[in-house]
């Protein structure tokens, strides 16, 4: 038994994607995939919608894992080990809702017991926690998509009210969202919004569509740690970073840094600056253009190009 510092190295991001039949939750988890490693031949999608991931192959060779019914928590856990194996870096789940609410998955199992439906779900209950462990303990990046309950509210367009298809609640056990670090809804209409982040990094930020840039923000909170690990001897820059009260004070420390070191510690100053702005969002935001020139900021808007 050891008492340890808490530090972050090389954290891997276990997320989900929520929202109804068309939110775009495959297109979206793919494209965070490849912002996670950037290289297609390391993503794997577990596919349980009949092979309705390989519509996206035209985006880049990434992996299939196709899952049929029965859809128990085995055959959810043994391709994770499989993907795991095979060395891919992200594995999408696609969905994880067939494991509770599919055909042999633990709502239809428990159906099917006799006896005493109390006593039933301890039994049942070890087995989906042990799916949960399965991605909690992966050393791989997860992305898992859960299927939303779906429903119609009338809206005002163009002067009549129209019924437009809306996300309600996730199709998975209650409190499964607690399990992940980070969740977007996402609605008909493709825009994501963050209902849980513990990153920080999209916590109270507007709706918008998911893109590569996304899992490049994501991918570079989760290797702050890494720099660290690299070069020990630089961890007096981390500790300078964290110690900046201002996001103006923040941008002076990057600029005095050279271009290979701005590099390896965009992820750190991200997360100061995301800090600073919740604790102060009425400061400049500028320096955002300094640290990702390409994309300025983790979402596209429709139609801007910014964020």
């Amino acid at each position: 038994m050891e008492i340890l510092k808490a530090s972050r190295q090389r954290a891997k991001i276990k997320m989900a994607l929520q929202g109804p039949s068309g939110s775009g939750k495959t297109f979206s988890a793919l494209f965070l995939a490849f912002g996670l490693c950037g290289d297609w031949s390391k993503i794997a999608v577990v596919d349980t919608e009949n092979h309705s991931a390989e519509l996206y192959s035209n985006l880049g060779s990434f992996n299939t894992v196709s899952l049929s019914a029965p859809f128990t928590p085995e055959k959810y856990i043994q391709a994770i080990a499989l993907c795991e194996t095979a060395g891919i870096e992200v594995i999408i789940l696609d969905s994880c809702s067939h494991e509770w609410d599919g055909s042999g998955g633990i709502l239809d199992i428990h159906g099917n017991m006799a006896g005493n439906s109390f006593t039933n779900w301890s039994k049942l209950t070890p087995r989906h926690n042990a799916f949960v462990q399965a991605i909690l303990q992966s050393p791989s990046h997860i992305i898992g998509t859960i299927r939303s309950k779906q429903d119609y509210v009338l809206q005002e367009k163009n002067g009549k009210m129209v019924p437009e298809k809306v996300g309600m609640k996730g199709v998975t056990r209650d409190g499964m969202d607690y399990e992940f670090s980070l969740v977007f809804e996402l609605d008909i209409k493709h825009n994501a919004v963050a209902s849980k982040d513990r990153t920080g990094l999209f916590d109270g930020k507007p709706e918008g569509r998911i893109s590569i840039e996304t899992g490049k923000q994501i991918r570079d909170w989760c290797n702050i740690g890494e720099a660290v690990a690299k070069n020990p001897h630089n961890v007096g820059l981390l500790q300078s970073i964290k110690g900046c009260k201002t996001v103006d004070e923040l941008l002076t420390l990057y600029k005095a840094q050279s271009p290979g070191v701005q590099e390896e510690y965009t992820g750190a100053f991200t997360e100061q600056r995301q800090q600073l702005l919740v604790a102060a969002p009425n400061q400049s935001t500028h320096i955002s253009n300094h640290l990702k020139p390409s994309s300025n900021g983790h979402f596209t808007k429709p139609g801007t190009g910014t964020a």
